[in-house]
């Protein structure tokens, strides 16, 4: 920093108020220092500045499975909202999810100086454990939370599939089949609960329930089982990828969709809209999701009362994978 004023003509004082985007700092004399940096290559010292302010500007993000959609959107949102505002994010992404591997991720962030971490992890125990955390800085949860718990950002789940189902029962189908995501998934649980509340809101029991673990294999085991069953004529996934694999089993069983079986999705994948036939799912705000976790993380490091927001409502992109529930012969 000697080295940028000297080259500049000004103080030190002036250096660091240019690199703190300080208002104080003539146009002419910022651009001067600006150019000396550029000049000289600098780059500010990261361990100096925190010894010097105390301040790390970096919040620390956990998160898991980002070989999925769902989690690798929401890593992507938070990092976008902290480029944004000017805050780096430090990510650990877990490829598994143990009480273990959570605990030492969060000391890794720790070991950071991060300001607050953000936990975007949707097992039920992860999100127990989350709450039970006792740390010197914040903590905003914003997978798996539910609603009215301060400190946490999500995405209405239960609102998601009864948008979805409700879209079917509106078809005209009576019972709607469920492949469920792995069940210590708090999300899971909470679209199987919008798919059962979508059938009561209607007086109407639900269709079947089989178990996939969000992948396109566990998707195609149960639409061979769904396909051997005549009754069935509209199915609620509980993730794209699932819904994938349903398609290719019923295709290979020769039930057509949407002509004999309706089928819905949940996430938008960007692939979604390229599946044959392309996938009616539910949509969700990822990146105002980020921005919202950051905010809540920011605030809180300012001290602010610890905000409670209301979930992100998704919404329902209508494709050409449902229909009208067919017609029986005669």
């Amino acid at each position: 920093m000697a080295q940028v004023a000297a080259v500049a003509g000004v103080s030190h004082q002036t250096v660091s108020r240019v690199l703190n985007d300080a208002s104080l700092v003539k146009e002419e004399t910022r651009l001067r220092v600006l150019a000396a940096i550029e000049e000289l290559g600098y780059r500010r010292n990261f361990a100096a500045r925190l010894l010097a302010t105390n301040r790390s500007r970096r919040i620390g993000m956990v998160t898991a499975h980002l070989g999925l959609h769902g989690p690798s959107m929401i890593a992507l949102g938070v990092q976008e909202a902290g480029y944004a505002e000017g805050w780096d994010v430090s990510l650990v992404g877990l490829p598994e999810f143990s009480a273990e591997m959570l605990d030492n991720a969060v000391e890794r962030l720790l070991d950071q100086a991060v300001e607050a971490i953000v936990v975007a992890v949707a097992h039920r125990e992860a999100a127990e454990m989350t709450q039970s955390l006792q740390l010197s800085i914040p903590i905003v949860t914003v997978q798996g939370v539910v609603a009215g718990t301060p400190l946490s950002a999500g995405i209405d789940q239960q609102a998601g599939a009864e948008l979805a189902v409700g879209h079917l029962l509106d078809l005209g189908h009576r019972h709607v089949a469920h492949v469920a995501g792995p069940a210590d998934w708090v999300e899971a649980e909470q679209r199987r609960a919008g798919w059962r509340r979508a059938h009561e809101e209607r007086g109407l029991l639900p269709g079947p329930e089989l178990e996939g673990d969000w992948s396109p294999e566990s998707g195609h085991r149960a639409g061979l089982l769904i396909a051997d069953d005549p009754d069935v004529t509209a199915v609620f996934a509980g993730n794209d990828p699932m819904a994938l694999g349903l398609l290719n089993a019923l295709h290979e069983r020769g039930r057509r969709v949407p002509d004999d079986v309706s089928v819905v999705g949940f996430d938008d994948v960007p692939e979604s809209a390229y599946y044959w036939p392309a996938l009616t799912t539910v949509s969700q705000d990822f990146a105002e999701l980020g921005r919202r976790a950051l905010s809540l993380a920011l605030g809180a490091v300012r001290g602010e009362d610890e905000a409670t927001l209301d979930p992100i409502m998704p919404t329902l992109t209508v494709r050409r994978s449902t229909a009208a529930r067919p017609q029986p012969p005669g």
